[in-house]
């Protein structure tokens, strides 16, 4: 089985700082990681491999900037066996609806049964991505998988809800779309990192995806999504305690609620 992770090189959310004029996340300088939910992504993946093994692969693929091949790395020192980045100017600006384009297309080259990615980015929260790449595979997908288990070719997933959950069985080829709880990531061991650093990355550009992009649908050109505004995360101002009796407490709340149009 060829298992691949989509994995995504993120800002540490603890030095994020924005451009007041455009709005965007300040890159230059700050440090970065491997998405928390893609990490716990790649654990599942190496999890998967040793429990079968059968000859598993984990095949890593992240785009970005050349700076990523350190995240590529640090994948491959916690067990990954090779590593893709898909660096091109061409990508440059590319929302979620190019990113998953340029992935997908890179995921058909690359063959796969099973895909997983994170459920979300930090620097972005969208989680579009890993549903857009299953879209343009034309794959089944389950989303927020917090258990996985792999029978012959059916995959098992408990997927979570905010108050229940779904046990949901899927044939492969398919994408899940892992949540930070899915799977303790392991630590890099001193082996491992030298493997690393001795191994090779698959660098892909555009003219290596070509055949099955349009230049039309990424980059910024390709991006119909607008950022109209951002900011970080803000600190909540105290709440209004009211000692009331019940019978005026409810027409508090449905005053509160009504002001707000949520009734």
């Amino acid at each position: 089985m060829k298992i691949v992770v989509c994995i995504k090189q993120v800002p540490d959310t603890n030095e994020v700082k924005l451009d007041p004029v455009t709005n965007r996340l300040i890159r230059d300088g700050v440090p970065s990681i491997i998405n928390h939910d893609d990490k716990s992504a790649i654990e599942q993946a190496l999890r998967i491999k040793e429990e079968l093994n059968d000859g598993t692969t984990v095949t890593i693929v992240c785009m970005g900037p050349p700076q990523a091949d350190v995240a590529l790395r640090e994948a491959l020192a916690m067990g990954a066996d090779e590593a893709y980045l898909l660096s091109a100017r061409e990508f440059g600006g590319s929302d979620t609806c190019a990113t998953a384009i340029i992935i997908s297309t890179a995921l058909k080259r690359i063959g796969f049964d099973l895909v997983l990615t994170g459920r979300q980015a930090i620097d972005g929260d969208t989680a579009q991505v890993g549903p857009q790449i299953a879209e343009n595979l034309g794959v089944p997908q389950v989303s927020y998988a917090e258990e996985v288990t792999v029978n012959g070719k059916e995959v098992l997933v408990k997927r979570q809800y905010e108050d229940r959950y779904h046990m949901i069985k899927v044939q492969m080829p398919c994408l899940l779309t892992a949540l930070q709880e899915l799977a303790e990531p392991r630590y890099m061991h001193a082996g491992g990192i030298i493997d690393a650093y001795n191994k090779d990355i698959t660098v892909w550009g555009f003219d290596d995806l070509k055949d099955g992009l349009n230049p039309d649908d990424i980059g910024l050109m390709g991006s119909p999504t607008r950022v109209v505004t951002s900011f970080g995360k803000m600190q909540k101002g105290a709440g209004v305690k009211y000692d009331v009796p019940a019978e005026e407490a409810v027409q508090i709340i449905i005053d509160k609620l009504e002001e707000r149009h949520l009734i």
